[in-house]
């Protein structure tokens, strides 16, 4: 399904392919972690190991925005629409694991042989990767494009597998489906890359011409589930560098995402700064990266517009991210979230 020649691209990307229209690639902090070199902000804030994450999505080239912060390589987009051969949730989790499995094998020490060993991963964390216990649906594409996406986030929750699924809001159906079927992910974060119409348009580049309104009403139904998930809401911030004259975090702004974030009533924020890493260099160079320091500000600057019940709970220097929520003791994932 996927055309030979971006199949090629993707794999020279180490993307690994999985059946039709899915797809793996090892995170940069499991490979650190691996290798006792740190973890993911993720380990830090939820629990999760990062070592035993597997970054995936089910529609790794379809979706209907072509974001300008996007590092991902929208520039191949297949559209908004799977059209062919749908691959089923359990083949998908089978091939994804199988995908990662083949990914990781070149960190394993063969200690029968004579050569010099090059591998400084921790073997025992290896081996434990082997079988992921997290499955962060985000890697590239839009996942809720994916028609069978209830039945992978159930088929994941029977395996005691953790799901994280990451959306654009432009399938609130989508959302309403995962709810209605019982089928909604361990933590469902929605993207807020805009705080107004008029950026939004131009951020998202988006196939859809009422995106803006689709958007809004996915942040609605977020706000409304009465299913079991960690709602969260992640802000991607950007500021004016050397290529372009654009941001979406000035001062004013903050009252505007505010009003956007009420909307679905969130347990965290993510207040994450952009980095310019894969296709996103293209776009936006490094000068538009936001220092720790400009992400914490503007973290307290949204505070201000907020219930006084959020508060900033933690945060990543490394990653450039603050942690935004209500309870700190409501942070780390339990067993029984899954």
């Amino acid at each position: 399904m996927i055309p030979k020649e971006i199949r090629q691209l993707l794999e020279k990307q180490r993307y690994a392919i999985v059946g039709e229209h899915s797809a793996v690639k090892l995170c940069h902090w499991t490979k650190k972690s691996l290798r006792n070199e740190g973890v993911c902000w993720k380990e830090k804030f939820y629990g999760i190991k990062s070592h035993l994450c597997c970054q995936m999505s089910p529609a790794v080239i379809w979706c209907e925005n072509k974001c300008i912060h996007c590092w991902r390589p929208l520039e191949l987009g297949l559209g908004d629409k799977i059209e062919g051969k749908i691959d089923s949730p359990s083949k998908i989790i089978e091939g994804c694991i199988e995908a990662q499995r083949k990914l990781l094998s070149g960190f394993f020490i063969d200690k029968n042989s004579k050569k010099r060993q090059l591998s400084k991963a921790d073997q025992e964390k290896l081996r434990q990767a082997l079988n992921p216990k997290q499955f962060s649906i985000s890697l590239s594409g839009e996942p809720t494009i994916y028609p069978y996406l209830p039945n992978l986030i159930k088929e994941l929750r029977k395996r005691k597998i953790i799901s994280f699924l990451v959306t654009n809001g432009l399938n609130p159906e989508m959302i309403k489906r995962l709810e209605e079927e019982n089928a909604l992910p361990t933590q469902l974060t929605i993207s807020v890359n805009a705080p107004n119409k008029e950026l939004w348009e131009f951020w998202h580049n988006s196939l859809e011409r009422k995106g803006w309104e689709i958007f809004n009403k996915s942040l609605e139904t977020i706000g409304t589930l009465k299913g079991k998930t960690r709602r969260c809401v992640r802000l991607t911030l950007v500021r004016k560098g050397k290529k372009k004259n654009i941001t979406n975090m000035k001062t004013e702004h903050a009252k505007q995402y505010a009003k956007l974030i009420k909307k679905a009533e969130p347990d965290f924020i993510h207040v994450k700064g952009f980095m310019s890493i894969g296709h996103a260099t293209k776009r936006l160079d490094y000068s538009h990266t936001p220092y720790h320091e400009e992400v914490l500000k503007f973290a307290e600057e949204l505070l201000n517009h907020l219930p006084k019940e959020y508060k900033i709970l933690d945060q990543e220097e490394r990653s450039h991210v603050v942690l935004i929520g209500k309870s700190r003791e409501k942070m780390k994932i339990k067993e029984t979230e899954i």
